[in-house]
């Protein structure tokens, strides 16, 4: 009789510690989240002006970085992150030009969970911060009738996003990402501002 007490006492703690799991799989507040992601970066028009007869393009290209997220509220967290985009400008007379793109944002984040045990959770975000180019060699031609020659230079950028986050446990976390990103400048001259986006998949561990 005491072993079959013991069975069952044993058969029912298994549901409350799978919700207690579950529970710890979840957003939390004072709470830490370091990611890494990769992705794609959608580009646009580098420049307001044709040169040589075309608009140079920042190309679509892969990108990639690392994040770091605070929660400090049930629902509301801030987010660092850095981000690298080794891409070219295309459309420009004597073939493509290398360009490194690296940005670095500050932005406030909103969750609200997607799946009733809360481990699936969707959120929005969106923010500022900076854009820093580095063309390999200037873009040389004409535009408007007139010698250019078109280098690189930095900018300040602002981004919105959605995406999803899974808590696979509770410190192992899945996301996915989709991002428009506004960007000032990142050429010194015939300076126009793009219009681009990002799609990005990620892994982090929360603390």
């Amino acid at each position: 009789m005491k072993k079959a007490i013991k069975t069952i006492g044993l058969i029912a703690a298994v549901p409350l510690a799978l919700q207690a799991t579950a529970a710890m799989a979840q957003v939390q507040p004072n709470t830490h989240e370091v990611d890494v992601y990769v992705g794609e970066l959608f580009g646009d028009d580098l420049t307001k002006s044709p040169i040589n007869g075309s608009t140079p393009k920042l190309d679509d290209d892969v990108t990639f970085g690392a994040r770091y997220t605070y929660q400090f509220a049930p629902t509301w967290a801030v987010e660092l992150s850095a981000g690298s985009t080794p891409t070219t400008v295309t459309n420009t007379v004597g073939g493509d030009i290398d360009l490194d793109l690296t940005t670095i944002d500050a932005d406030i984040v909103y969750n609200f969970p997607l799946s009733p045990d809360g481990r699936l959770v969707g959120y929005v975000l969106g923010g500022a911060g900076y854009a820093f180019a580095d063309l390999d060699q200037p873009i040389n031609g004409l535009s408007g009738g007139r010698l250019v020659s078109v280098d690189d230079d930095d900018g300040v950028t602002a981004n919105a996003g959605i995406g999803a986050k899974y808590f696979a446990t509770e410190h192992l976390v899945l996301k996915v990402e989709g991002r428009y990103r506004y960007f000032d400048k990142l050429v010194d001259s015939l300076d126009d501002s793009l219009n681009g986006a990002e799609a990005t998949v990620g892994v982090g561990w929360r603390f």
